[in-house]
């Protein structure tokens, strides 16, 4: 038995991207073999795609990307009073299109405990976009960031489907949301999606801060990356936090830092990556609920077929979705 698998099997630009038949993952024990209805698009796709690290081992090639994927059990041996065939589920991250083929396919083969069961009427392009677009906004804001009703939160990277996706998470958490974005022209998009205020960026917020008498926010969520830190730590009043999350920037380090300058006095710093222990403590189901309830806004970009998947990633890289690129098999 075979599928249709994306396969990747050198670094390069979207064109490297190429369908080819696979055979259908064999199932070991405690693990489930889901049958792919959809998947998201994440950055850290593409930075494997054009061949960095992300500061672990490099991922060998031939591989099927793809952190992340929604679809049915078909089957779980072994497992079946869990995970019965037929039943809704998502998966991510653990190795995930890294360690083993992914979610890039009709199929794919994932240890159970990093598999949730979800009981959802969402159409499958919605619900590709979900599970790690969630776990990383979630996560960011309530673990790493402690947010609380009342905080003054800006997110860097706002137009990013992370970014869109925790100011509709904040907002609804009671929080007072600012979002940067360098186009004046998307300050709609952010407002829509739980902005109440938007900066344009120009690498100086805490200029334009400074320069207005504007105060400053109790928590930043990092989206751009090493790029702009160093700023977004001078944007937080005292006791504050920024967490570093994304590298929309496509820089990962800060050369010849010294971090009694970097971080302000009294001032926390930390990050959030995900794991599959994260994605599995992402309470996706009443997530999902909300988003059903239309109490979550969440905004998908675009919509793409796995044939499409060399455009898919070209508009991910341009930044030309407006939203989550979801694929759908």
């Amino acid at each position: 038995m075979s599928m249709t698998a994306v396969v990747i099997r050198t670094a390069g630009g979207p064109e490297v991207l190429k369908l080819e038949r696979l055979p259908i993952p064999t199932v070991k024990s405690e693990h489930v073999l889901i049958r792919i209805k959809a998947f998201g698009l994440n950055r850290s796709d593409l930075f494997i795609r054009q061949g960095h690290s992300l500061g672990v081992t490099s991922v060998a090639f031939p591989r099927v990307l793809g952190i992340e994927a929604v679809g049915v059990i078909e089957s779980a041996p072994g497992l079946e009073d869990r995970f019965p065939p037929g039943a809704k589920v998502a998966t991510a991250m653990g190795g995930m299109g890294r360690a083993f083929d992914g979610g890039y396919a009709e199929y794919t083969s994932v240890p159970a405990k990093q598999v949730q069961v979800l009981d959802t009427t969402l159409p499958w392009e919605v619900l590709g976009a979900l599970p790690e677009m969630l776990q990383t906004a979630w996560g960011s804001l309530m673990k790493a960031l402690e947010l609380e009703e009342g905080d003054r939160l800006l997110i860097r990277g706002g137009t990013t489907s992370v970014g869109l996706t925790a100011a509709a998470i904040a907002k609804n958490k009671g929080a007072f949301v600012a979002s940067t974005t360098r186009k004046v022209e998307r300050e709609a998009l952010l407002k829509e999606n739980g902005a109440d205020e938007v900066w344009i960026e120009d690498g100086d917020i805490a200029g334009q801060l400074e320069k207005s008498a504007h105060e400053k926010f109790d928590k930043v969520l990092e989206l751009v990356g090493t790029i702009t830190l160093k700023d977004s730590l001078r944007c937080v009043k005292k006791g504050g936090i920024v967490c570093l999350t994304g590298v929309v920037g496509n820089e990962w380090t800060m050369e010849r830092i010294n971090p009694m300058q970097l971080i302000p006095s009294q001032t926390k710093l930390t990050i959030y990556g995900g794991s599959d222990a994260n994605f599995m403590t992402t309470p996706l189901p009443d997530l999902i609920k909300q988003v059903e309830e239309n109490r979550l806004k969440i905004k998908v970009g675009r919509v793409f077929h796995m044939e499409q998947i060399v455009e898919a990633h070209q508009c991910m890289e341009d930044n030309a979705a407006g939203g989550k690129v979801v694929v759908l098999v």
